[in-house]
């Protein structure tokens, strides 16, 4: 290994790895005709939000989990246990939704990512506050997605 990578790096470099792969899991299903085609609120935000949203979200899970990953504390494993739970209900939700196009299960996946989400905030929060903070914006947006979720999956009944 050269002399100018070090263990912290390399590590660092991994949570961006895995934080990229949800992206790409998720990135191959997304707005094509179906999704435009189906009755949305008129908050609903412009299509081009999305990857400038995510791009900054997936960079701050991607510190949140590095910064729990070089804890030493008892909590560490259920930290990145559930850092891990949210980044695979994260990468599911645009395969259920778009993919499958599965309204209804869909919000049963946003539903569970916030919980995680939430959950990782409050044990996050006594052993590294800026983990949790980091997850905030995430919180936020995942909340505002579950509102979207619920209501496209309530004003397209037939599709869900």
């Amino acid at each position: 290994m050269p002399s100018w990578v070090s263990y912290n790096m390399l590590t660092f470099i991994l949570f961006l790895a895995l934080v990229t792969g949800a992206a790409f899991f998720g990135g191959q299903w997304g707005a094509g005709v179906w999704y435009r085609s189906l009755s949305k609120p008129n908050w609903t935000p412009p299509n081009w939000l999305f990857p400038a949203v995510w791009t900054l979200l997936y960079a701050l899970i991607a510190i949140a989990g590095w910064l729990v990953w070089n804890l030493d504390h008892p909590s560490r494993p259920l930290l990145l246990t559930l850092w891990a739970a949210q980044l695979i209900f994260n990468a599911l939700w645009s395969y259920i939704f778009f993919g499958r196009r599965d309204l209804r299960l869909a919000l049963v996946d946003i539903v569970a990512l916030w919980v995680v989400i939430a959950a990782f905030m409050v044990m996050a929060w006594p052993v590294n506050e800026l983990a949790a903070i980091l997850f905030m914006p995430y919180l936020l947006w995942v909340s505002y997605a579950t509102a979207l979720n619920a209501t496209i999956m309530m004003r397209n009944p037939m599709r869900s």
